[in-house]
């Protein structure tokens, strides 16, 4: 089974970070089981293998840390759950284009929990939401915003890093990144939806629809 953990205060990126690197050690080596973590962080932007120095736009706002995973710029903070998944892609198939999709397909039912439609998007990382109800910045398409973002590393075969979900971040703090390189689009999040949904339901909705519990 998988061990599912959840830090009610705001976490220290670099600490979660120690502590990801550590558990993924210790999985790859058979002395602690596979684990998923729910968390929040301060206030923060991370900048992933393929980010672009120009993509960040205040690089005082926040701290900025490097990261091994995957993508472009990301923001972090409170109002937003951030999930860490550290499991054993030996033991799950050895497919890690399978698993981001995996990863994909988790957020998505768990939107569907609210009934909120998620889509991906060719070339586009992570989980967006049509919005009909703003002004399209591509002529003959339906706007579009960001409610998820997804990068991972692997490490012996074993992840960390995962993925976030808007509920209820403060949505002006994306505006010191191009977030994923891609300025032609908006960010969203749950409540801004207009959806009344508490971080406790989120977490309730992640648990609810996570393909992972019942594998191998």
């Amino acid at each position: 089974m998988v061990d599912w953990l959840h830090s009610a205060s705001v976490q220290d990126y670099p600490q979660a970070l120690a502590w990801m690197e550590e558990r993924a050690a210790q999985i790859s080596a058979g002395t602690a089981p596979e684990a998923i973590w729910l968390l929040e962080h301060p206030p923060l932007y991370t900048a992933g293998t393929s980010a672009d120095p120009a993509d960040l736009l205040k690089p005082d706002q926040f701290d900025v840390f490097q990261t091994g995973r995957g993508g472009q710029y990301t923001y972090h903070g409170p109002g937003q759950r951030v999930i860490y998944v550290m499991l054993d892609l030996k033991k799950r198939g050895g497919d890690i284009r399978k698993f981001v999709q995996e990863l994909e397909h988790w957020v998505i039912a768990t939107l569907g929990e609210f009934g909120v439609t998620g889509h991906i998007r060719d070339g586009r990382v992570g989980v967006w939401v049509e919005r009909p109800d703003k002004a399209a910045t591509i002529p003959g398409q339906i706007a579009e915003d960001k409610i998820a973002a997804i990068g991972i590393r692997v490490r012996k075969w074993v992840s960390f890093h995962g993925i976030s979900i808007n509920v209820e971040p403060d949505l002006t703090h994306f505006d010191g990144i191009v977030p994923c390189g891609l300025s032609q689009y908006g960010v969203t999040s749950l409540v801004d939806l207009g959806l009344p949904v508490a971080m406790d339901d989120v977490d309730v909705a992640l648990r609810k629809t996570c393909p992972f519990e019942a594998m191998p």
